[in-house]
């Protein structure tokens, strides 16, 4: 039994320099004919990559106006973690469709989902087939190609697990070949895998960048995200491989819960991989790269200046152990001090919502120098953190016959989550205890007296985990689909906050969204619906 995983639990505190990485010039604009030519064209066609990594507000073809999209409309807002918010009901009718599986396949929610994920495909293609040929150092190029094959494997991770089978393309696309058929899934996952491999074997590790490159891709974005894509496929062994070797190498450790999501935060030590905002880009509703619209879209409506979506809901709060620190780092509570902006009351909200997410709150101080702030959040969406890796970790052990192993790893995410909070009345000479006790040994009660044995984790213990842990950062639903328990939970979610109003999570069918019918007919026909839409 494997009990050598490296733990570095000391909190590093690492200064981002994003904002060099960010300003490196894209490929846009150039041709064929002058570029593609030398090792700095290799440069820029692979930051070019991560162009659309940022477009959260963007427009889509063949309809004006422009379309917000975000991980955790899907992943938090479609899951009993949070409600939509807003104004209302009707501030964006989609999202209040959609948080109630009512959305249906003209919505452009989809149909901007499905456009970003390809443009950002397209940028990973041309660079995968024009890089190659560049006369430049074998090694670097080889790490570019990793780089570009990372996104395209996220990107096809997004669309694979928000619509199942998709068309697969892999290279630049004529005129005459954008007519795609529809792959499936399988062939979908098949290809993800194998860029991630090539990722993981070409890519440097993140001690190999310098801070101003700070937000590139490393071999440890590459075995974050390969981790995920055994545990969603149920390839246990290979999880337990992949993030094993990923915690094993020591280029990331836990930080303090508290310091993740604040700015000096951003790429901290137990960060695998962000997407990089920065608040002064200068971009604005109609071109924006470089800010993230999440801060304003998630801050309480009010005196607090934002638009009040992604509401945390009861159950969430509730599902937090009494004590647990990572509550109030998480989400804002009626009494707390919202940074600069003043105390939440509902006054100041003029809503009667009781709690507001916290892990994308910005403070005034923080916002865009110039222009208008709303476009221009510096927020950084951390994608993977090493504590989603070791909770897959615990899941892989579990599922393997691991178990001490497992209590390893998810003692040491609540052994960091309880941070300075120790019980009182501990017997002397006892281990000091904490409001979280840990699992696999004995648990000393807050009151003092004998003991208590903790029996091994479960995955019902480390599901919990990964909900408190991972609160409001886009996972929740994609959890409880790959987890098998999405109708059973989505339907008494949807029973309780919409009573009476027969709304059904329909098993088989809304584990995936639509299909939007504008690529269904731009396809001619050859990409076919999602059952049940």
């Amino acid at each position: 039994m494997n009990r050598k995983l490296i733990l570095l639990l000391v909190p590093v505190l690492l200064i981002s320099c994003k904002q060099e990485f960010l300003e490196r010039t894209p490929v846009v604009g150039a041709t064929e004919a002058n570029f593609y030519k030398t090792p700095e064209d290799a440069l820029s066609a692979t930051i070019a990559c991560y162009n659309t990594l940022q477009q959260e507000v963007t427009n889509i073809q063949g309809s004006s106006g422009l379309k917000p999209h975000f991980r955790w409309y899907f992943g938090d807002i479609c899951s009993d973690d949070s409600d939509k918010g807003g104004s209302g009901d009707g501030d964006d009718p989609q999202l209040y469709d959609l948080e109630r599986f009512q959305g249906n396949s003209s919505g452009q929610m989809f149909l901007v989902e499905w456009q970003v994920a390809y443009r950002g495909i397209a940028y990973c293609n041309l660079a995968l087939q024009k890089i190659p040929d560049i006369d430049m150092d074998a090694e670097v190029k080889d790490a570019y190609l990793g780089e570009a094959r990372f996104i395209r494997a996220y990107w096809y991770f997004n669309l694979v697990t928000t619509f199942g089978g998709v068309p697969l393309v892999t290279t630049p696309l004529a005129s005459t070949e954008y007519q795609q058929p529809r792959a499936t899934a399988d062939q979908i996952w098949d290809l993800i895998k194998e860029d991630l491999e090539f990722a993981i074997e070409f890519l440097p590790p993140r001690s190999a960048y310098s801070l101003n490159e700070l937000g590139r891709a490393t071999r440890g974005s590459a075995q974050g995200l390969m981790t995920k894509v055994n545990a969603y496929l149920g390839e246990w062994e290979a999880c337990y491989a992949v993030s094993g070797d990923l915690i094993n190498e020591g280029e990331y450790n836990l930080d303090t819960y508290g310091n993740i999501f604040t700015e000096l935060g951003e790429n901290g030590p137990g960060s695998i991989w962000e997407i990089q905002y920065m608040n002064a880009s200068g971009g604005n509703w109609g071109q924006q790269l470089e800010g993230t619209f999440t801060n304003v879209f998630q801050r309480a409506r009010g005196q607090f200046n934002g638009y009040g979506f992604n509401l945390p809901t009861q159950d969430l709060v509730d599902e937090f152990e009494v004590g647990d620190p990572r509550l109030s780092h998480s989400l804002f509570q009626v009494g707390d001090v919202m940074g600069d902006r003043g105390v939440f009351t509902l006054d100041a909200t003029g809503m009667p919502h009781l709690y507001y997410p916290r892990k994308n709150f910005n403070n005034a101080a923080e916002e865009a120098p110039f222009g208008d702030p709303n476009p221009n959040g510096h927020t950084n969406d951390r994608v993977i953190r090493l504590s989603d890796v070791m909770l897959f970790h615990a899941e892989a052990c579990v599922n393997t016959g691991r178990f001490l192993e497992a209590n390893d790893m998810v003692n040491a995410v609540r052994d960091r989550a309880r941070g300075e909070s120790w019980c009182a009345g501990t017997p002397e000479g006892a281990a000091p205890c904490a409001s979280l006790p840990l699992y696999g040994g004995p648990h000393f009660p807050p009151a003092g007296g004998q003991p208590v044995l903790n029996p091994d984790v479960t995955i019902e213990d480390i599901w919990h985990e990964r909900r408190v842990e991972l609160a409001l950062e886009g996972h929740r639903f994609f959890d409880l689909v790959r987890q098998g328990r999405a109708a059973d939970v989505m339907q008494a979610h949807l029973d309780e906050h919409f009573p009476g109003a027969g709304y059904s999570f329909v098993a088989g069918v809304n584990e995936l969204f639509p299909i939007p019918s504008n690529e269904i007919t731009l396809s001619g026909g050859l990409i076919t619906q999602n059952p049940g839409y």
